[in-house]
């Protein structure tokens, strides 16, 4: 009872805050662009307190999983003085926009205090040649640090790791500097073949487990019913003992075509077979040293690290978009209630407060109506037209717009039941 309680207590504050700042974005714009704002409310259903003797309402709601800025002439149109209808359209853009913004801001700030303040960061500086790699063949040495390849600038190991991929085991040119001097030399990549089951594992605290948090789309795991929610327990027959590296040691190892997988779904015990797809890494051969544990380096890798955060949300947006991430692995309120009681730690919830913030920002802002990108875009076509839309034909569009985004709420929410339960 009492986790319960504490996990309600936690995705009350984390919803309830980051709705918060949101509307308090489009509030404070709304106030200095003199735009008169009726209502400021955090929550929906009945009112359990409101200001009194003010000239915008304040008030707090019973459900407190959403909120609202009510102004003049935002819902119907208004000739009244400090009207948003009657404002201009760069002010209109600019409150519709402050609220995604506050939330992405938000997220990039958390994030990155939370990264830079943990350190351990790993550097650039090669510790290690492994031997018949092309890193030692090419005639790269330890203490040598890799500046660049192919011409890009390389921050941080993730850099490397992402243009390897990107040229597929082509050689690359790889600029490292060497006593203060800037050296190149022309790598082979060695090409490690593995295998590919579509599975993505989970993370508790600072350690992986077995259990299945995503599949990538039409992977061989989807194809064969495995789900997400699904802890693997033995692979070919083998107890991988929670240990998720055994997980990919013995699918990599095993020779045979299909895999059995042993997994527990919620009270069964269920064996899966599947074919893996063969997956190709190309390396270098080099192992990093360590970065110095000091407020410098902290800081810079904390940027680079929150870069590849934010790129990451937008590149898995694009996905969803492009058909590479299934709507099925959508996380809607349950789902994130489910996330909020698996954390362990001050530092996995920050993490998450991050992840929400940065994910609800830049889906708000996605150019859909009725989320605020959409209002952005008939702005825009109000500016091109040189007058306003039919109020009519808007909120139809409006209307349409909000039909679909509660149906896909009603579908996310059904598998976000059916994951738990």
């Amino acid at each position: 009872m009492l986790s319960f309680l504490v996990t309600a207590i936690k995705v009350i504050f984390l919803l309830g805050f980051l709705v918060f700042i949101h509307e308090g974005g489009h509030f404070l714009v709304a106030k200095l662009c003199k735009i008169k704002v009726n209502e400021f409310a955090i929550g929906f259903g009945p009112t359990i307190w409101k200001s009194k003797n003010t000239k915008t309402k304040y008030a707090l709601r019973l459900i407190p999983l959403g909120g609202f800025v009510s102004m003049e002439g935002e819902e119907e149109r208004s000739e009244a003085e400090g009207s948003f209808s009657k404002a201009s359209i760069p002010k209109r853009i600019a409150i519709v926009l402050a609220g995604g913004a506050v939330n992405i801001v938000f997220g990039l700030i958390v994030y990155f205090c939370l990264v830079s303040a943990m350190g351990g960061n790993i550097s650039q500086t090669i510790q290690a040649l492994e031997p018949e790699y092309g890193a030692r063949k090419a005639g790269i040495l330890v203490g040598d640090e890799i500046v660049r390849i192919n011409g890009k600038r390389i921050h941080q190991k993730q850099d490397i790791t992402d243009i390897m991929e990107q040229y597929k085991g082509e050689n690359v040119t790889v600029q490292v500097k060497r006593n203060g001097e800037l050296i190149e030399y022309i790598v082979e990549p060695k090409e490690i073949i593995g295998k590919d089951t579509g599975i993505y594992l989970g993370v508790e605290g600072d350690n992986l487990t077995t259990e299945i948090v995503a599949l990538y789309p039409s992977s061989p795991a989807e194809k064969q019913g495995v789900q997400i929610g699904d802890i693997i327990l033995k692979v070919d027959g083998k107890d991988v003992e929670s240990n998720p590296y055994k997980v990919v040691e013995y699918i990599n190892e095993s020779e045979n075509q299909e895999i059995i997988f042993t997994v527990k779904r919620k009270e069964e015990i269920k064996e899966i077979k599947l074919e893996p797809e063969i997956s190709y890494t190309y390396l270098l051969g080099v192992e990093f040293a360590k970065a110095e544990d000091n407020f410098a380096n902290n800081i810079y890798y904390g940027f680079w690290n929150t870069v590849d955060f934010s790129t990451s949300i937008i590149e898995n947006l694009k996905m969803l978009f492009t058909g590479k991430v299934s709507a099925n692995q959508l996380t809607g309120p349950i789902g994130i209630s489910n996330m909020v009681a698996k954390t362990k730690g001050i530092e996995d919830f920050i993490y998450l407060v991050a992840l929400i913030s940065l994910s609800l920002g830049v889906t708000n802002l996605l150019p859909f109506p009725p989320l605020d990108g959409g209002k952005v875009v008939i702005y825009l076509i109000e500016a091109v037209r040189r007058k306003p839309m039919k109020e009519e034909n808007e909120l139809k569009i409006q209307t349409l717009g909000a039909a679909i985004l509660i149906g896909l709420t009603i579908f996310v929410t059904y598998n976000d039941i059916l994951r738990i339960f």
